[in-house]
């Protein structure tokens, strides 16, 4: 089930999704400042390119006040917006019913994509 849900999830926005994750990657790791974000990107495009089969789970326990730090300059420069955009795909494909399974794969992309740093993808 997992391989057919990836499938359809690439072919309807997945790829270009996890294509906007990689680009913005690559550019903020050209920035020296800006690689802790990037390696976030590049985590998100990981879990946005094949969402089905995997889980995100806390793992603060190395990231102290720096990961809380990171964590709110993603929120400030992107992450609110990114979550917001998953929050209304979710409920619009959860409206449709047929469209549930992938409304709970966006609703699974809010937590990374709000506060990404002190976050772990884990495959079930």
């Amino acid at each position: 089930m997992n391989l057919i849900g990836n499938l359809i999830w690439l072919v309807f926005g997945g790829f270009l999704a996890a294509l906007g994750y990689f680009f913005g990657g690559l550019i903020l790791c050209v920035t020296i400042i800006g690689i802790p974000w990037g390696l976030q990107c590049f985590k998100l495009a990981g879990l946005v390119l094949l969402p089905f089969g995997k889980k995100v789970v806390s793992d603060s326990s190395n990231m102290g006040c720096l990961g809380f730090f990171c964590n709110i300059i993603w929120l400030i420069s992107g992450g609110l917006y990114t979550a917001i955009v998953h929050i209304c795909m979710g409920l619009f494909l959860f409206i449709t019913i047929a469209g549930i399974p992938w409304a709970r794969q966006h609703f699974k992309l809010i937590d990374i994509s709000l506060m990404p740093f002190g976050k772990r993808v884990l495959y079930d």
